[in-house]
């Protein structure tokens, strides 16, 4: 899959749960670090105690299929190895990618990353097929991905391995978001990021009572479930007055009575000279981060932002003055840049080069951060309110 259909679906749900996604804004797959970044303006303690979704059934190999990853459950007493070989991929594939050794041994419910696909689940192999979104056409969006990925300059594609004729629809459920664990970082920090809690966290991952978590071990972030609100209905009065009810009936002017004179004649002030007082029309809120073509439009769910083609070495700048919350690396070793502006945003700055800046440096609209890469030359561009991705245009125009 192109890097830029992978920017798509890594980004699909960051921060807020099934569609989230962190920076104190920030969809799917972003591995931000955010420890001590968020500052006072942002309460996450209502999401964190948002109810998250099921992990989905595996099937008898312990396989669980989304529609752009699988990932393994280990079963007791499993080591990388019995998992390596139940699924039929070589062990030191698996354990170069999840930062493990052949030998090590895992716990149950421990949930192993699978660095390609293999055998989609089917009935078979007691799996229910891929999990998918409700009312998400898969071969349709995956279809739709690689027909952006190839109309992109400098950009490859490869499809995605069709499921068996025989496979089930598949269970519904949202395409977790993957983060890869960097030093320093905690099952604490990391349930604060994305706004779930620990325990979830704990329970999706196969993580142990004392929530352990370990140097480039890639987690599942738990989709968040969310109800709709509730509204207090407003309580009808008892009795309802018939109208003209309590008010007071005006006297009317008396024919004996003269009217009162008539307020003096104001002159009416000549008319501005609109030419002269005319100013420039206002800049649009934000900026370009690149100078290109637009490749993938923001789709709500599909792609939290947009894809912007530009040249190779070509600066990446700031959209808009703030501050760095973030400079991080996705599970695909992908640079990213976040910023925080003012009014609860943020911008995500995806697939970047040669990073100027550092993380808490302040920045002004138009500086360059970064450069875009000389291999798939493009930036994804996210703007985010809150934990809520939106379109970047009305911000760009």
């Amino acid at each position: 899959m192109a890097l830029h259909a992978k920017a798509q679906t890594s980004l699909r749900w960051l921060l807020a749960g099934a569609a989230l996604a962190a920076a104190g804004a920030c969809s799917d797959g972003l591995d931000f670090d955010m420890r001590g970044s968020f500052g006072s303006g942002l309460d996450t303690s209502a999401a964190a105690r948002t109810a998250t979704a099921q992990r989905p059934s595996a099937d008898k190999r312990g396989i669980i299929s989304y529609p752009n990853y699988q990932v393994a459950v280990a079963r007791r007493g499993d080591t990388l190895g019995d998992v390596a070989a139940r699924i039929e991929m070589p062990v030191a594939d698996l354990a170069a990618y999840n930062g493990l050794r052949p030998e090590d041994t895992l716990r149950q419910g421990e949930v192993i990353a699978l660095p390609y696909r293999v055998a989609e689940p089917s009935a078979t192999t007691g799996g229910s097929g891929v999990v998918t979104a409700p009312e998400v056409d898969i071969a349709s969006l995956a279809g739709n991905a690689i027909d952006s990925s190839a109309a992109a300059p400098h950009v490859d594609s490869e499809p995605l391995q069709p499921a068996p004729a025989d496979a089930p629809k598949g269970e519904t459920g949202f395409e977790p978001i993957r983060h890869k664990v960097q030093r320093g970082e905690t099952a604490y920090t990391i349930s604060r990021l994305y706004g779930v809690t620990p325990r979830a966290l704990a329970e999706w991952n196969g993580l142990g009572s004392d929530f352990t978590i370990r140097e480039n071990q890639i987690l599942l972030i738990p989709p968040v479930v969310r109800t709709a609100p509730t509204t207090t209905p407003v309580a009808r009065p008892e009795s309802i007055s018939p109208p003209g009810a309590g008010t007071v009936t005006p006297t009317p002017p008396s024919s004996s009575t003269p009217l009162p004179a008539p307020d003096p004649v104001v002159a009416k002030p000549a008319s501005p000279d609109l030419g002269q007082s005319q100013t420039a029309a206002p800049k649009s809120q934000m900026g370009y981060p690149v100078e290109g073509k637009i490749i993938s439009p923001y789709a709500k769910g599909k792609n939290n932002g947009i894809d912007i083609a530009a040249d190779p070495g070509s600066p990446v700048k700031a959209a808009a003055d703030g501050e760095v919350a973030a400079i991080t690396t996705d599970a695909d070793d992908v640079r990213i840049v976040v910023l925080r502006h003012d009014g609860n945003l943020m911008t995500v700055y995806y697939n970047v080069d040669q990073i100027s800046v550092d993380k808490g440096r302040k920045v002004t609209r138009g500086q360059s951060l970064a450069k875009v890469p000389s291999e798939n030359s493009f930036v994804h561009f996210e703007v985010r309110k809150g934990f809520d991705s939106v379109d970047p245009m009305p911000y760009l125009q």
